[in-house]
């Protein structure tokens, strides 16, 4: 093995390792800014992060004399508040198929590295079909078996039940509403909102809104709560007791639906999507004919890209028995081009985001592009949009394996 070769593969070793670090750091962030938002209290702005799993609150508690805080603001659903206003989805219903597969597709790139850094096609091989059959057996129990959900990482599960938490919280807060929908419509230029929609009284304002959730999680009716599956299931371990959290909430909705229409508990990771989407959805916008669609192609899709993945898996230990063509460099170009596969998911999700805007919302709102990278503006919101350390982690990933790439090259013009 060639000095060249040496060199090359523990590059390939640090940008697997930088991969499971890229996993769990934030990749992107994005922040509200406005002057109903002091900086005093809002130093960061509503501010959330991207991450491979999931989105999480980007807001910090404020420790200041003036102010007084048990906890920090959950900017993920101040974010959402502020966008339903103007017909946008929250923001647990986009990416949602990309989040459930992430941590296979992060495996599946490593095992790809694996199989690039090995030099012999007779070792190579068997590596990739032991390493693709692991993460399939794995994606397989998470996706289709029972109480997969169990095998998924905790912080998608986290992000889930977080989502959950802001349909428990949603309350109705008159005056909170009142002037909220007051600014705003100050704000808004008229050749945004409608004139009609600025016509409506406050009182009109806070009605219609009232009537776009869906139903509340906690159900006394019923006799069971978020509450009570928390104190009789807390175990200790947050992975597991948010799973029971997700269960007690998924039970609960089953029991308001009609006899005919109601499902077993899976636990399935496929069963969790299919509902927690849906159930996003219809949190502000509960419009069941649109929905119903919409949660049929994602569902389509989770299953498109499950048999897709193994097909690839497939093809790619089939062309591990040589060592050129394009299904080899394909082994390292791929994980290589990660930061622009990322942005090409991030930008088509904010289109998707701005160009199916409800017509439920409470103001009219003709289609737009969010900001991707940089500043920009919308109302009398100042939106910024810009790229955090998971992403610079990826793009020094890219660079090393490129740097690996090219050895190699080089190695194999001299042999």
């Amino acid at each position: 093995m060639s000095k060249r070769v040496i060199l090359s593969n523990l590059l390939i070793l640090a940008s697997i390792a930088l991969l499971a670090v890229i996993y769990f750091a934030p990749a992107w962030w994005v922040s509200l800014t406005a002057p109903n938002y002091p900086k005093e209290a809002f130093p960061d702005g509503v501010r959330i992060e991207f991450h491979m799993n999931g989105v999480f609150n980007g807001c910090k508690k404020v420790d200041k004399k003036e102010i007084e805080e048990s906890e920090a603001l959950d900017c993920v659903h101040e974010m959402d508040t502020i966008n339903h206003y103007v017909g946008m989805y929250p923001i647990a219903a986009g990416g949602v198929v990309e989040r459930a597969f992430s941590p296979f597709l992060i495996a599946f790139l490593a095992v790809m590295l694996l199989g690039f850094a090995c030099t012999k096609p007779k070792i190579r091989v068997p590596l990739m079909a032991v390493g693709f059959s692991a993460i399939a057996i794995w994606m397989y129990m998470t996706w289709y078996g029972k109480d997969g959900l169990k095998y998924q990482n905790a912080g998608y599960i986290e992000a889930l039940v977080t989502s959950m938490d802001q349909d428990t919280d949603r309350g109705s807060d008159r005056n909170k509403n009142d002037e909220l929908i007051e600014r705003m419509k100050n704000a808004i230029p008229e050749d945004v909102v409608s004139v009609e929609e600025q016509k409506d009284s406050s009182d009109e304002m806070v009605k219609k809104l009232a009537g776009l959730g869906g139903a509340l999680v906690n159900d006394k009716d019923l006799g069971v709560t978020l509450d009570d599956v928390a104190e009789k299931g807390a175990t200790g371990d947050a992975k597991t007791d948010n799973i029971a959290l997700l269960k007690g909430s998924f039970l609960i909705d089953q029991k308001k639906k009609p006899a005919n229409e109601r499902e077993e508990w899976v636990g399935s990771n496929a069963q969790i999507m299919r509902w927690h989407y849906a159930k996003s959805l219809g949190r502000y916008f509960n419009n069941q004919e649109e929905i119903r669609p919409m949660v049929k192609k994602m569902t389509m899709a989770s299953h498109i890209v499950f048999w897709g993945i193994i097909a690839a898996m497939i093809l790619l230990v089939w062309g591990a028995r040589k060592n050129n063509g394009i299904l080899y460099w394909l082994l390292i170009a791929v994980p290589m081009a990660l930061p622009v596969f990322f942005i090409i998911e991030y930008s088509a999700w904010l289109w998707w985001y701005g160009h199916n805007l409800n017509a439920m919302g409470a103001f009219t709102v003709k289609p737009f592009m969010p900001t991707v990278f940089g500043q920009g503006k919308v109302a009398q919101f100042t939106t910024h949009s810009y790229p955090d350390i998971g992403f610079g982690l990826m793009m020094l990933m890219a660079a090393l394996l490129a740097i690996a790439a090219l050895l190699r090259i080089k190695d194999a013009r001299q042999q």
